[in-house]
């Protein structure tokens, strides 16, 4: 495990949630992780969903920035349609059970794009397939803030929100569901491959349905390791409840940023985790990918 220089923990700027363009964020790799220096952190984590198509150039960005780089993934669950998204900390890309389960919810993703654009326009809403793919850029993990960039570069809507609050909501006429696998073969497959669980954003209920407690029972009988407690979406109350719940269960909390860059209002560093949790995630992890540090 690697011994971190700082003597106060809770001043360490360590923010575990970030996305680029390889999935639905609007900034390359490298240049999220050059922002996270900008933003003045010294650990961000690169956590595309369902991809790791980020990973190597993050890499070399943070070598030369000088901004520590936990190497993640954000897995898109579900279960009985609810979502669960679970951030999964220095896994082994090449763990086969996990690589497959990531694979087959990205090619869901592109037809599920597919269907739901053919909606969109058999309705007169100006969208193409073509053109959603072309923003998107190739190998990126497909989704609905793709359609949405559409969408604002046709001037249909103003901002990805206005998008999402009306033709790309869940519950839409357009709206269609892709794979996504149970959260807690999710967090076992994590395991498999090495890495460390911890349940994204789990009570903000303003961004839809989310579990009950006893199905986070069941991801920390699998082997769930924390719950992102610290996060805009989260309300004073659904923060405490993910504390009081994360220490009944034995649970260590982190606090992130979920940045987007401008497919998002979320500030880099508006949330952080202290270097004990960094650290026990590294000492969890046996995968054999480490924390780039500069």
């Amino acid at each position: 495990m690697m011994t971190w220089p700082w003597a106060y923990p809770w001043v360490v700027p360590i923010d575990l949630h970030a996305h680029s363009s390889a999935s639905d964020g609007t900034e390359p790799a490298a240049q999220v992780v050059a922002s996270a220096a900008r933003a003045g952190l010294d650990v961000v984590a690169l956590t595309d969903h369902d991809t790791y198509a980020g990973w190597t150039s993050a890499v070399r960005a943070a070598r030369e920035v000088g901004v520590g780089l936990v190497r993640g993934v954000e897995i898109s669950c579900s279960y009985h349609g609810v979502s669960v998204h679970l951030l999964a900390y220095l896994v082994d890309p090449e763990s086969p059970g996990l690589a497959a389960e990531l694979h087959k919810a990205r090619r869901s993703r592109v037809s599920r794009v597919d269907r739901m654009v053919e909606r969109m326009a058999a309705d007169g809403i100006p969208v193409t397939v073509e053109q959603v793919r072309r923003l998107a850029g190739e190998g990126t993990t497909m989704g609905r803030p793709h359609i949405a960039d559409a969408l604002v570069a046709s001037g249909y809507v103003a901002t990805r929100d206005e998008a999402f609050a009306d033709v790309l909501r869940n519950g839409s006429r357009y709206y269609v569901s892709h794979y996504a696998p149970d959260p807690v073969t999710a967090v076992r497959l994590v395991r498999a491959a090495g890495g460390v669980p911890v349940m994204a954003h789990p009570f903000a209920n303003g961004r839809g349905w989310t579990v009950e407690d006893r199905v986070v029972e069941e991801m920390a009988l699998a082997g769930l390791a924390g719950l992102e407690a610290r996060h805009r979406d989260h309300t004073q109350l659904e923060r405490l409840h993910a504390e009081e719940l994360a220490a009944r269960l034995g649970l260590f909390t982190t606090g992130s940023s979920d940045y987007h860059g401008a497919g998002k209002q979320n500030r880099l560093g508006e949330n952080t985790t202290t270097r004990d949790v960094l650290e026990q995630i590294e000492a969890e992890a046996t995968s054999g990918v480490d924390v780039v540090r500069a």
